[in-house]
């Protein structure tokens, strides 16, 4: 392997609390019912599907106007949570790994479905770190398809077979794939009867990159 591939939330850091909040101020606003469970659905995937998924708990229909307007509402809420995010988000084990992959010579990426990923990537610390950064802003289709892996392969100039794609939800794994990537699923991920590596926490990584 010459490169990997990263998802975003809940692999790099964490972003959860901040969409739950985000999701749960629209959907109290439209008095739609959502849950931590119905949130838990929502990850790995696009807003607008998000939307969708939401939408489920009520009998009204919306038009397409109406739906990309809430989603637009929920993004610029979830925004300004961001704020509060910072170098902190960041922990010690991931910073230490990722910095040990790179002395090891790998390329190192992002693969993320959020629009937000750069901004995020900011707050962090993380801005110019990477090699490639493949998010929302360049992909038309969300996990499980593997286009924003692909395209971070791409950006990267490797084939997909030579990157390891890190993920952390099922619809990740199946997207890495897909794409004729290798994978390495932490958490619900490592369910998923495609993944190639279970990891236990993110320094495992280094056992699997020797």
């Amino acid at each position: 392997m010459k490169a990997i591939i990263f998802d975003l939330d809940g692999v790099i850091c964490f972003t959860d609390k901040y969409h739950y909040n985000a999701w749960k101020e629209l959907a109290d606003k439209y008095g739609i019912y959502f849950d931590e469970e119905i949130n838990n659905r929502l990850r790995g995937v696009s807003r607008m599907d998000s939307l969708d998924i939401i939408l489920e708990k009520t009998d009204k229909k919306y038009s397409a106007e109406e739906k990309e307007a809430m989603a637009a509402e929920k993004n610029a809420s979830y925004v300004e949570l961001l704020k509060e995010m910072s170098p902190k988000d960041l922990s010690d084990e991931v910073k230490s790994t990722l910095d040990e992959l790179r002395r090891r010579g790998y390329k190192l990426a992002i693969g993320s479905s959020s629009k937000n990923t750069k901004m995020i990537l900011g707050q962090i610390g993380l801005g110019d770190y990477f090699d490639a950064v493949s998010d929302g802003t360049n992909i038309t289709k969300s996990k499980p398809d593997p286009e924003v892996f692909l395209k971070a392969a791409e950006f990267l100039k490797e084939d997909a077979s030579e990157c390891l794609v890190v993920e952390d939800a099922k619809a990740g794994i199946q997207a890495a794939s897909d794409g004729g990537f290798k994978s390495a699923g932490l958490g619900e991920a490592t369910e998923h009867p495609s993944v190639t590596y279970k990891m236990n926490g993110f320094k495992d990584l280094l056992e699997i990159c020797k």
